[in-house]
């Protein structure tokens, strides 16, 4: 496979990472979301580096140590939110306004 094909479907990952994002309103669902653009990200990452030089994989290294770690804090703030306003309805969330 060429790098056109690896970036046309980095670009329909991310493209349907974005769609989640903006459509949905269910926390868990937003998150993965998420995680779909930051692989499309790594993809680009990795992709790249195999013309230009190595580091991009260390990029796509972190990439993925960071997404890691927003799932895991991302979930604990929506579980601990779900928990005390019995919805993960993102609408719904009043928590944080003042």
């Amino acid at each position: 496979m060429s790098i056109n094909h690896y970036l046309v479907l980095s670009a329909i990952l991310f493209c349907i990472g974005l769609y989640g994002v903006l459509s949905r309103r269910n926390a868990v669902m937003v998150l993965l979301s998420i995680e779909i653009m930051l692989c499309s990200a790594g993809l680009n990452f990795a992709c790249f580096s195999t013309i230009h030089n190595p580091s991009g994989q260390i990029f796509a290294l972190f990439i993925i140590v960071v997404g890691a770690a927003e799932v895991a804090c991302g979930l604990a703030i929506f579980f601990l939110a779900a928990k005390l306003s019995e919805t993960i309805d993102l609408d719904k969330f009043n928590l944080l306004k003042g």
